[in-house]
């Protein structure tokens, strides 16, 4: 049991790690070095943190991207 235990937490880990680089493509920043890209995320986390209209402002953002898919 324990093994199948694991063996779901590795795939639903692995699962999540692709959707996040799928975010990363979506964005449009594929090609960017991995050091910017850690930044960004780091900044906006800080960003975030700090000021709820912020989070508001960005997940506007990325709702309009998501919506953009159906196109």
């Amino acid at each position: 049991m324990k093994r199948t235990t694991s063996t779901d937490a590795r795939k639903q880990d692995t699962r999540e790690k692709i959707e996040l680089g799928g975010l990363i493509v979506k964005a449009g920043l594929r090609y960017e070095k991995r050091a910017l890209l850690l930044g960004l995320l780091i900044d906006a986390s800080r960003r975030l943190g700090a000021d709820e209209s912020e989070r508001t402002r960005l997940t506007k953002i990325g709702a309009e991207a998501f919506g953009n898919d159906r196109d």
